[in-house]
Order: C-alpha cells, then sequence, then structure tokens
C-alpha cells in the first residue's frame, strides 16, 4: 500500500503538473491576446492570414532550424547552439511578452517601457545561462511559449492552422518513431540546458543541473528518469489554435470555443499520459494536436451547429 501511494506522487502528480502548465499557458494566452494586440503593439507575421504559402513558409523554416542544430551539434560545438537558442529567446521574450505586457500597464511611458524590456529580456537570457536549473527553464518556457502562441495565433487563418497541426503531428511521429531524430535533439538542448523542454521533477530536491545522463543512455540501460520532460512545441503548438480560434470568432462564441479546445488538448494530454507512464519516449502532438482538433470541431458544433471561423480556401 505504500509503496503504490509512493508511485502515485512519484508519476502521477508529476503529470498532473504538466498538465496544470497547459493550463496556465493557455489563460495568459486567452488574458493578454486582445490587449497584446490593442495595446501592446503586437501585429501578425503575415499580411493574408489565409495565405496557404504561410504553412509552407513555417514549415520550411522548421525543417531548416532542426537540421542545422543536429548538423552543428554533430560537427561543430554546442556551445554555437546556445548561443542562437538564447538569442532567440532574447529576441523572443522582449518582442512578443515583455514590451507588449510594459506596453499594456505603462502606455505612456514608451521609453521607459523600451528600456524596461530590453533589461528584462537580458536578465532572462542572463538567468538561463548562469543557472538554468528546471524552474528557470520553465518560467522562461512560459513567457516564450505565450508570446509564440498569440503571434501564430493570429497570423494564421482557422484552416490553415488546422493544417499546420496535422501536419506537424504527422512529422512529430515521423521524428520519435522512425527516425528517432527528434530524442537526438532532445538530447542535446538538454545537455545545454535550454528552455525548449519544460521540466516537472518527480522527486524533492531534483536538480536539472546535477543531469549528466543522455536520455539515449537512460534508455538503453532501463534506467527510470528522475523528472518529466516535454518540449515547449508541444504546449504552443496546439495552443495556436486556441488564440486562433479565440481571436478570429467574434465574441462570446470565440471564447467558448476556445475553451472546448483547451479541453480537448487536456484530453489528448490524459491520453498521452498513460503511455508517458509506461517509461519510453512518446511523440507528444498526434494526441496533443489531435484533442485540439477535436475539441475546435465538437465544441463549435454542438454550442453553433457548424465549424464557426473556418474559411476555405482552396
Amino acid at each position: 500500500m505504500a509503496e503504490e501511494k509512493n508511485n502515485f506522487k512519484k508519476e502521477i502528480i508529476p503529470a498532473f503538473l504538466m498538465g496544470f502548465l497547459f493550463i496556465i499557458v493557455y489563460s495568459l494566452v486567452l488574458f493578454l491576446t486582445e490587449p497584446f494586440i490593442t495595446e501592446g503593439g503586437i501585429k501578425q507575421a503575415f499580411e493574408d492570414i489565409n495565405d496557404p504559402v504561410n504553412i509552407l513558409m513555417i514549415i520550411v523554416i522548421m525543417l531548416v532550424v532542426t537540421v542545422t542544430i543536429l548538423l552543428i551539434a554533430k560537427y561543430w560545438k554546442d556551445k554555437i547552439i546556445q548561443i542562437i537558442i538564447l538569442f532567440a529567446v532574447g529576441y523572443t521574450s522582449f518582442y512578443a511578452f515583455f514590451l507588449p505586457v510594459l506596453n499594456i500597464l505603462f502606455p505612456a511611458y514608451q521609453d521607459i517601457v523600451l528600456i524596461s524590456s530590453l533589461i528584462l529580456a537580458v536578465l532572462l537570457v542572463i538567468a538561463l545561462y548562469k543557472y538554468p536549473e528546471w524552474y528557470v527553464i520553465d518560467i522562461s518556457g512560459i513567457i516564450i511559449g505565450v508570446g509564440a502562441i498569440i503571434i501564430f495565433g493570429i497570423s494564421l487563418g482557422i484552416l490553415l492552422v488546422l493544417i499546420l497541426l496535422i501536419a506537424l503531428a504527422v512529422y512529430d511521429a515521423i521524428s520519435v518513431y522512425k527516425t528517432k531524430h527528434m530524442i537526438d535533439l532532445a538530447d542535446t538542448v538538454m545537455d545545454l540546458k535550454l528552455p525548449v523542454l519544460l521540466v516537472i521533477p518527480k522527486k524533492r530536491g531534483y536538480s536539472l543541473l546535477k543531469e549528466t545522463k543522455r536520455l539515449k543512455e537512460k534508455l538503453k540501460e532501463g534506467e527510470e528518469r528522475e523528472a518529466f520532460f516535454m518540449g515547449l512545441g508541444d504546449i504552443v503548438i496546439p495552443g495556436i489554435l486556441v488564440a486562433a480560434v479565440y481571436r478570429q470568432i467574434n465574441a462570446p462564441e470565440g471564447f467558448l470555443i476556445s475553451i472546448g479546445t483547451i479541453i480537448g488538448i487536456l484530453i489528448g494530454f490524459t491520453i498521452l499520459m498513460t503511455f508517458v507512464l509506461k517509461g519510453k519516449p512518446q511523440a507528444g502532438l498526434p494526441c496533443l494536436c489531435g484533442g485540439a482538433i477535436i475539441g475546435y470541431i465538437v465544441s463549435s458544433l454542438i454550442l453553433f451547429g457548424e465549424l464557426k471561423g473556418l474559411v476555405f480556401i482552396f
């Protein structure tokens, strides 16, 4: 009985806390999307949100970045990857989070807002470089994730988001189960302690800084991992649909359907965790993106009898 209780705490509670991170990020997205656009100065990345070329550009960029990181890790120094990603973290947190938030809070002090946002972004990068403990990485991931979700969510039409989610879910499954290069990528960013992974410890006193073995080594030796790891993209990518629905469908319909989408993601997350708890790496996007899409479709049909916000472009 005591052993069962210990296993529950060790496995189920961390899984629950990982799910809670989804709720935190998506709640911030719903709370900040409109203020970010109207008062924070955030603009969509593409002029025409329904242009199919937008998806092609995103997928090509993601593939190029992935291949570049893997090649650098194999043939050059990992420090180059660290510099590139830390620069991306600083830029994204400055432009997509700190600057809009401070613009909303202090709209009359533009110069102070600009300087303060820059200082906060620099401090975040310094913290990640000097002391990349798991909670520093998680806080950074939340900040970056919220900004990225909002930008992509307002930059792509709902149909394009659905296509993107399906394409990336298929890619994720291939990269984890077939080519396995996603595991290599995870090992690389884990070694460098970068905020492209979210970490929830399984035991008190866990330190990511003391993590020495690579994921592949632990899998080969059958060693139990001391923390749950999830790619930041597993929260960001399905979350794009949440932001797109909320922004592009008039209130209150958009809010209600976005809540339905979040519920779908959380159901997908629960299904994913039943596989993850068996101890093997799993492709997160098939369950999470599938949950998001089903959540959008079901909530839209049940509440309004049609697929709200869906613009057919072909």
